[in-house]
């Protein structure tokens, strides 16, 4: 029973992690219809914004994980800007922005490859020696910052979301963003915000993978498993990208724990065919 309930604790951990991407990835899609695969290059660019403050510059943990956060806000507006905003306004088909969210993924890990090497770096030991024991559970003061700073973020944004009149043009925009232009309100402003949000959640998940694994050009690859929690609880549904990153961490940590490390991506995976065969709309539905 210990190890089911610590295995519960490391699930719900990471699953958080997940939470903030896949919500970035379903806000994404439901103003755009797209899946941006890019969403790797604004994880990388937090983890790596991070990793640096700490070690070369030296800045306490708070300032490195809001430097973080702005590191993957910058990457993402950028992306809109340059990849995205005039795919949309020559009206080209969604496939457009499949094919250009694949390349700036590319580009962007081969950048970080070129400029700073393809090394894995290792985050300063602050938080993640450090754990609570607890009846025989052990529960590290990395993975209780995680859940708590993922879930104050998470609420933050449900607020803005569902109370501020931000979040209605987004909601609205989800139904149809041509009409919310024709009712006055500016598009490319909104797409920009649905960007900056996205790339403050991945931003803040970048550090924390960062913290918890190490720092490499390919460490955003871990978002296609947030991916496949944003499509298990249903694109486009910001509570369902939440409950399927939590279900997938859980999971994920059982599986590994109990059978085979080599069998965690096989599962999740599997799930993701699973899904798209049985229930394309998701748990919650797009």
């Amino acid at each position: 029973m210990i190890k089911f309930i610590q295995q519960l604790i490391n699930g719900t951990s990471i699953g958080f992690v997940y939470a903030l991407i896949a919500i970035g990835y379903s806000l994404i899609y439901s103003i755009l219809s797209f899946s941006n695969f890019a969403h790797s290059t604004f994880i990388i660019a937090g983890a790596y914004t991070g990793f640096f403050l700490l070690t070369a510059v030296s800045l306490p943990l708070p300032f490195s994980l809001l430097g973080a956060i702005v590191g993957g806000i910058l990457i993402a507006v950028f992306a809109e800007k340059v990849a995205y905003r005039p795919i949309r306004e020559r009206g080209n088909p969604t496939l457009y922005f499949i094919i250009a969210s694949m390349g700036m993924s590319i580009f962007g890990e081969n950048i970080v490859i070129a400029t700073i090497g393809p090394k894995f770096r290792s985050y300063p030991p602050i938080l993640s020696v450090t754990a609570y024991q607890i009846g025989g559970i052990s529960i590290s003061v990395l993975d209780i910052m995680a859940a708590v700073v993922g879930s104050i973020f998470l609420l933050m944004l449900m607020y803005v979301v569902n109370k501020t009149r931000q979040g209605m043009a987004i909601r609205a925009a989800a139904f149809d963003l041509e009409t919310v232009g024709l009712m006055g309100v500016n598009t490319n402003q909104l797409i920009s915000l649905v960007f900056l949000v996205a790339g403050a959640l991945a931003g803040l998940a970048g550090f924390f993978l960062g913290m918890k694994y190490t720092v490499f050009p390919q460490l955003g690859n871990l978002t296609m498993k947030a991916y496949v929690a944003a499509v298990f609880g249903g694109l486009g549904s910001l509570p369902g990208a939440v409950i399927g990153s939590v279900f997938l961490g859980i999971i994920e940590t059982i599986i590994a724990g109990y059978f085979s490390s080599t069998l965690r991506d096989i599962f999740v995976f599997a799930l993701l065919i699973l899904v798209l065969l049985v229930r394309p709309s998701g748990l919650m539905g797009a």
